[in-house]
């Protein structure tokens, strides 16, 4: 999906780790829920409270799953998954445009 129609953006701004990494909050008719985000390069740490679909837009991560032994490296177009109640590492190689939505 490139475009997001009727929906509701929550304005203020999502930050972590010292602003290096910021989202903002897509709310959707009906229910769903994304954030669209930046990250800057740099390791970070993450948990879930529900199951995680990251989609990159732009820039490459490496990331480091749940019960995984080896980073797997993700660009422009690709897309990982996380689940729910979990953590999970991840190093922005570069300037890093995501889309992440919450499932259930």
């Amino acid at each position: 999906m490139k475009d997001f129609t009727n929906v509701t953006v929550v304005r203020k701004a999502n930050s972590y780790f010292d602003g290096k990494v910021t989202s903002r909050t897509v709310l959707f008719a009906s229910g769903e829920k994304k954030t669209l985000g930046i990250m800057l390069p740099g390791t970070y740490r993450f948990d879930t409270a529900k199951k995680e679909l990251m989609e990159i837009q732009g820039g490459a991560v490496a990331v480091l799953l749940p019960g995984a032994t080896e980073w797997k490296t993700f660009k422009e177009g690709e897309s990982f998954a996380v689940p729910a109640q979990a953590e999970f590492d991840i190093k922005a190689l570069s300037i890093t445009d995501y889309c992440c939505s919450y499932l259930d």
